[in-house]
């Protein structure tokens, strides 16, 4: 597998490093990590280029991960970019949202590095 560069979105500083560390643990070899404090930020980091992996948070302020979703569709560097949700237990109807948005999986937080390689590699090797 190439390097992979990532986007993750997530409010919480702490959560974007458990986030990448699982990555690297999972086996990918990330090449770039941007990061976004919520939606509005995350589209920010997609404007000038694209990524190959991006996992979003659902419950954020400012711009929650259902609407980053929506608002995805409409940028040209994320066209075919995998997309993940991170999920707490409580947001079950967000992930069914979220899926019939164009996400193409979901992890539930507490996750451990093999959750993020079982839901996470297959999506790569599919682009």
């Amino acid at each position: 597998m190439n390097k992979v560069r990532a986007l993750i979105v997530d409010d919480s500083s702490v959560m974007r490093k458990i986030v990448e560390r699982s990555l690297r643990q999972a086996g990918l070899d990330l090449s770039e990590v941007r990061e976004a404090g919520n939606g509005v930020e995350g589209l920010g980091a997609l404007k000038d280029s694209g990524v190959d992996l991006i996992l979003c948070d659902i419950n954020m302020p400012v711009m929650d991960g259902v609407e980053f979703l929506r608002q995805l569709q409409g940028q040209e560097h994320a066209k075919g970019v995998p997309v993940v949700m991170i999920t707490t237990e409580g947001s079950e109807s967000h992930v069914v949202q979220a899926l019939s948005l164009g996400a193409r999986g979901y992890i539930r937080k507490p996750f451990t590095p093999e959750q993020v390689k079982e839901h996470v590699i297959p999506l790569l090797e599919k682009k």
